[in-house]
């Protein structure tokens, strides 16, 4: 069951938010198409939602289009690009530098969507050194004083289930309060810190089931 909170201080709900980067996506592919405005029949369609739904998640940002008209692309993208956060800079701490960890600071997504890879981190020495993405990794021993120095309020995890829990610590005391977590281990943080959990054997699972569900 989806959880209708409010998220703290946007006055948007979590199924709302949750939404807001798939818009956002579609907004930067119109964009790059050479689209100036856009429809919420439009966004709907490329998003999977409803029209009724797209307005009143878009509602919440305020008024930003108007009936017949459509939305200034260029708005809406400034709008829920606020919402998210991702006006000013986001620095993103990754911790992990293994298969899955490279994999994810190669990703050239990071900052075409506000986010700044600013640090990798693994306690692997033969690790230390080398180049992940744009930055160099540094051992986890520095986790702390590379969390200070980004100013990193996001992390992603990438460890090993048996460290997943004591990184996440040091990662909350140090001052993130968003984790992005893909290690297969539900993490207890305090209250005002945010876990997302991406299983890939779980997800791998439900595409199974999902297939199986379409043989003759």
């Amino acid at each position: 069951m989806s959880d209708p909170r409010p998220v703290r201080g946007a006055g948007l709900s979590r199924p709302t938010v949750s939404r807001l980067p798939g818009y956002l996506r579609a907004l930067s592919t119109l964009a790059g198409s050479g689209a100036v405005r856009v429809s919420s029949a439009e966004l709907a369609r490329l998003t999977g939602s409803s029209p009724a739904v797209l307005r009143r998640d878009l509602a919440g940002l305020g008024q930003l289009g108007r009936r017949g008209v459509g939305y200034p692309l260029a708005t809406l993208q400034q709008a829920i690009s606020g919402a998210l956060g991702l006006m000013e800079d986001q620095p993103v701490v990754l911790v992990g530098a293994g298969h899955l960890g490279s994999a994810l600071a190669g990703y050239a997504g990071f900052a075409d969507r506000g986010l700044r890879l600013s640090a990798v981190l693994d306690a692997d020495p033969r690790l230390i050194g080398q180049r992940r993405g744009a930055v160099v990794v540094q051992p986890i021993d520095e986790l702390e004083e590379t969390v200070t120095a980004a100013a990193a309020r996001l992390a992603i995890l990438a460890v090993p289930t048996e460290a997943a829990q004591s990184v996440a610590d040091r990662l909350v005391a140090a001052g993130v309060r968003g984790l992005l977590n893909f290690s297969p281990v539900d993490l207890a943080v305090p209250a005002g810190v945010t876990v997302r959990a991406v299983d890939l054997s779980t997800e791998l699972q439900i595409l199974a089931f999902h297939q199986a569900e379409l043989r003759p």
